[in-house]
């Protein structure tokens, strides 16, 4: 039987789900460019497309992208696949949109080497629209998002909301990928907000 399951039943609890431990953090709302390659994962891809379900992406706490199965850190991501392509044989082109992010319970590890997590949903965040320091840090991301390009980000843009702008902040600012993680860790926007705000204007950029 597949593991690839419905995430998130709508009894709520506990579920499996396929983990892609990366050396790169997803955020709720972010674009994944990834390109696939390893046979565990082109069939978890495939697995993902057929029964329209999502897989979770955990930033790598100890060992690599190829190999050996890697240690994930306990929250991460879910992803689901918005656009899959095959421009070179044996290599999976993939673009993925982070989803809700949950913590794992427990994992275990498939004979393809394939990681498979029990995981607990974190809930979404409530609105903080004063939260201190969200008008600075969304005049910010206004002028980031558009010098990157607003194609580089999967719509609505939504710079009146403390979650999403935080999240985008994480995301693009040059931040360590432990501080990064952080970010993602946190369960309170106007905390979140607060942190990165007291950043840019250390850094004089707000």
């Amino acid at each position: 039987m597949s593991l690839l399951k419905k995430i998130f039943s709508a009894g709520g609890g506990r579920d499996t789900v396929p983990i892609f431990p990366l050396k790169s953090v997803l955020f709720p709302d972010g674009l994944l460019a990834l390109r696939i390659f390893e046979v565990r994962y082109m069939d978890m891809a495939k697995a993902c497309l057929r029964e329209k379900s999502p897989f979770g992406v955990c930033l790598i706490r100890e060992g690599e992208e190829v190999g050996t199965p890697a240690v994930p850190h306990e929250v991460g991501c879910l992803a689901s696949i918005v656009v899959c392509d095959m421009e070179e044989l044996g290599i999976l082109k993939v673009t993925a949109l982070g989803g809700e992010r949950f913590r794992l319970a427990s994992t275990t590890t498939e004979a393809s080497g394939l990681i498979v997590g029990e995981i607990e949903p974190i809930g979404a965040e409530g609105p903080a629209p004063d939260a201190p320091g969200l008008d600075a840090c969304s005049t910010l991301l206004r002028k980031l998002v558009a010098g990157i390009g607003e194609e580089r980000f999967a719509p609505p843009l939504r710079f009146e909301d403390a979650s999403w702008v935080s999240f985008r902040l994480a995301e693009i600012l040059p931040l360590r990928n432990d501080v990064r993680q952080k970010m993602l860790e946190v369960t309170d926007a106007s905390l979140r907000i607060g942190v990165l705000y007291r950043f840019l204007r250390q850094q004089k950029l707000v």
